[in-house]
């Protein structure tokens, strides 16, 4: 089990508090992980920056318990309409389709500003810790090194780190633009990929503020670089990002509109007939974000806007906007942010080394903003590697567990290339005027990959999975592209591997390697209905969730009986691979949702193994399920929906981040068994040896 770290000995260091920092700092706050999260910057966000929340998201943001309170603040996406030149070249609508495709999600995608996203975060992780788990501000490291002879040693601290703290103002970016006018307005240039890099500049102004030039030295078993595009982690430990960059520079303003544009509050993508093109972003507070393309190789005011900024102003961005949207006016009165960036797409050759040291989000890819993947990303690669993590220095699961991090994000983050590649330049290609114009975009073909791009763009359509096969347990992964075309490979790179993770078809409509869906299951004890996502709280904790189908056949109720009785006993999995002093779903939780009448039972008709008694507080009464009509909310039909047999039923497995891991018969208990034995590591031993 985790052993007490000493003094300027942490489990894990986060470099970088913006949202891929923060979801990580939460998940290890929730897992009660010693944790330290540092950023050079002496403030959080305020205005501006990412704002899109995809579907997949709001599920996790759900199971952390805040996705209330970014659902009630943001602006609902619902709509996007599609603006394309007419023959004469004006601009005029051509279409309309859902933003988020109906019945992928119980939620929606949503927009609002970065600075709320990460306010939830930081409260979640103040109360997850107790007040233990902070940001420190105005934090930067400046040396790394990993002692390579330790690095598979799971109880030791191989990676050393330097900790500069700076000053008040060397910590504080300049984000304040001046007006024609003379009024400021704040801008996220000094987060832009047209701007360099400026820690070495921040070090220098320390280094001249004696008061605020201290150093610490800080001993880690793991660190996290979510430090951003230019992230000092990614050159420090000698890896790169690689792809490349176009032309096309694009400009960003988050205003109050005056326009009479109709569709001001939709989602829409406008290609203008030779001017370029905008994206509309409906802001929460009566704010639009449009994405505006200012060029390509031509310069903006005098200077070439690839090598030199200056010549970009609001003032630039808005003539830019007001050509694009034309014969439509736009101005505004109030300007809340602005910035700039250029679009290209870059992906890290690793995503860490030695499984001591990770890179998360865009310190390992980066991308164009459009497709509202960018922060989305960046925080489910922390939502994939936190628990992972967790469960390593908790002693729960082999170190060969974090190998899988980059097996599957790696994947997804291809994939994401793959789709803003193709999507980016169809945004920022010229219309074709006919069919013979060669060198124009079919608005057709754009219509197509914005439409098929809608399943990746929700973070549903990324997959990923563990297998039982051995202590690698990563048998396979897969990811599914903007085109909804999956790639399935094991490790090295031969066949998928499915075979060893259960019978599939068990529940046809669960796909392995995909998030569990959700729909409404009835409490046995209370009738209060839960969708079933609400059930799985991101706490660390793995779940076998037995659907044993309908149990007043007696078929059906003898063979979950059997497989209880297995579970029960002190050699189980259930009992195996938790110390004998935790609580009984600790590391492995049990529900069971099962297919008949719920009047027709009580929860004392279930095995205790299903309901488990603590001397404390008693009978566990939310546990047991039931699919069945509430008195309110309708039937879920789960075992419809999920494709599950009421004569047959299964068991699935699902991960600590609700990904769907196994499926196998009631009657298979050795299968079940063998899946945890894997990868897992036994407790009972190591807590008698302990006493």
């Amino acid at each position: 089990m985790q052993g007490k770290a000493a003094a300027g000995h942490v489990d894990v260091l986060i470099v970088g508090a913006g949202p891929a920092g923060l979801m990580m700092a939460t998940w290890l706050a929730k897992c009660g992980i010693k944790t330290r999260i540092v950023d050079k910057r002496g403030t959080k966000v305020f205005n501006g920056q990412a704002d899109g929340l995809q579907c997949r998201t709001l599920e996790i943001f759900d199971s952390f318990g805040f996705a209330h309170r970014a659902w009630i603040e943001s602006n609902h996406m619902l709509e996007i309409c599609l603006w394309n030149p007419d023959k004469e070249g004006v601009i005029q609508r051509s279409s309309r389709i859902a933003d988020t495709i109906p019945g992928i999600s119980r939620f929606q995608q949503v927009v609002l500003h970065q600075g709320r996203i990460e306010r939830f975060f930081l409260d979640a992780m103040k109360d997850f810790s107790e007040g233990a788990v902070t940001v420190e501000r105005g934090v930067m490291p400046t040396s790394l090194e990993i002692d390579t002879s330790a690095v598979e040693d799971p109880d030791a601290y191989p990676v050393t780190v330097q900790l500069r703290h700076l000053g008040e103002e060397e910590s504080t970016p300049k984000q304040t633009a001046t007006m024609s006018n003379g009024s400021s307005v704040q801008d996220g240039l000094f987060r832009s990929n047209l701007a360099a890099d400026d820690t070495a500049d921040l070090l220098k102004a320390a280094e001249l503020n004696e008061k605020a030039n201290t150093t610490e030295v800080v001993k880690a078993k793991y660190v996290v670089g979510a430090d951003g595009a230019h992230s000092w982690v990614r050159k420090e430990i000698g890896l790169k990002l690689e792809g490349e960059s176009t032309d096309y520079i694009w400009g960003v303003l988050d205003i109050v509109p005056i326009t009479d544009f109709p569709d001001i509050r939709m989602r829409c993508a406008i290609h203008s007939a030779d001017s370029g093109s905008i994206m509309v972003i409906p802001r929460e507070n009566k704010l639009v974000r449009l994405y505006i393309q200012l060029t390509t190789t031509e310069k903006i005011g005098d200077q070439d806007s690839r090598t030199d900024r200056s010549g970009i102003t609001p003032e630039v961005i808005l003539q830019s906007a007001q050509r694009i949207i034309a014969p439509y006016k736009l101005d505004y009165r109030k300007l809340d942010w602005w910035t700039a960036y250029q679009i290209g797409q870059r992906v890290g050759s690793s995503f860490g080394v030695h499984d001591r040291v990770f890179l998360a989000g865009d310190a390992v890819h980066t991308h164009s903003p459009k497709a509202g993947q960018g922060m989305n990303v960046s925080m489910q690669d922390s939502y994939n590697l936190g628990w992972k993590l967790a469960n390593v220095i908790k002693g729960v699961t082999d170190r060969s567990i974090l190998k899988t991090y980059e097996s599957e994000r790696k994947a997804i983050a291809h994939a994401l290339i793959n789709f803003d590649h193709k999507f980016s330049r169809l945004f920022s290609g010229r219309p074709a005027r006919d069919i013979m114009d060669e060198e124009g975009i079919s608005m057709e073909e754009f219509k197509n990959a914005f439409t098929k791009g809608n399943l990746f763009a929700s973070g549903i359509g990324t997959t990923s999975s563990l297998s039982s096969s051995g202590k690698q347990c990563a048998n396979f992964r897969k990811a599914v592209d903007y085109d909804g075309s999956a790639i399935v490979s094991k490790p090295d790179g031969t066949g998928s591997g499915e075979d060893n993770i259960g019978a599939q078809s068990l529940a046809s409509e669960l796909k392995i390697g995909q998030r569990i869906p959700s729909v409404k299951v009835l409490n046995q004890s209370d009738a209060r209905p839960w969708h079933l996502q609400e059930l799985l709280r991101s706490n660390g904790t793995w779940r076998v969730i037995l659907f044993p189908g309908d149990v007043s056949k007696t078929e059906q109720k003898k063979k979950m009986e059997g497989l209880c009785e297995a579970m029960a006993a002190p050699s189980s999995f259930l009992n195996h691979f938790r110390a004998t002093d935790s609580r009984y779903d600790s590391v492995i939780e049990v529900l069971t949702v099962h297919a008949s009448k719920r009047a027709d039972f009580d929860i004392f008709d279930f095995p205790e193994v299903l309901r488990p008694y603590d001397e404390v507080e008693g009978w566990d009464y939310n546990k047991i399920f039931a699919d069945d009509e509430s008195y309110h909310e309708g039937h879920g039909q789960l075992y419809k929906n999920f494709g599950i047999s009421s004569d047959e039923g299964c068991v699935v497995v699902l991960r600590p981040d609700q990904y769907i891991s196994y499926v196998g018969k009631i009657d298979d208990y050795k299968s079940i068994d063998g899946f945890f034995s894997g990868f897992m590591l036994p407790q009972n031993t190591k807590s008698e040896a302990k006493s």
